[in-house]
């Protein structure tokens, strides 16, 4: 699998992926997170959050998990996880955000890049 095929990630769908990072969330603290993460510039509707999961989904690049309700109501919520190629494909965005990022940094002091 050529991981820079899949790069580079949209804000939103990067954003998704860090939020999904540390362990599984459900859409609703997805949502929180990835406002949280981005410091505001993304804020993703409900629509738009359950679409990119969906296209996440059919990618291989998260997977959906049961988690137990809260409320006890016997319900399972769905909560999503980062699979290992949703993984992979976050840390070749970091890596090529990094490179991006020390471009700039070299040229706004003066280096040849």
């Amino acid at each position: 699998m050529d991981l820079q095929e899949n790069l580079p990630l949209t804000e939103s769908t990067f954003f998704i992926l860090l939020s999904l990072a540390p362990g599984a969330k459900h859409g609703y603290a997805i949502m929180k997170d990835v406002k949280i993460l981005s410091e505001g510039r993304v804020s993703l509707s409900t629509g738009t959050l359950y679409g990119a999961i969906k296209r996440l989904l059919d990618q291989g690049w998260i997977l959906r998990v049961d988690e137990p309700s809260e409320n006890g109501n016997g319900r399972d919520r769905k909560a999503y996880l980062l699979t290992q190629r949703g993984r992979r494909i976050l840390e070749a965005e970091t890596v090529r955000l990094g490179k991006l990022y020390q471009a700039a940094q070299r040229r706004a002091i003066g280096e040849e890049v």
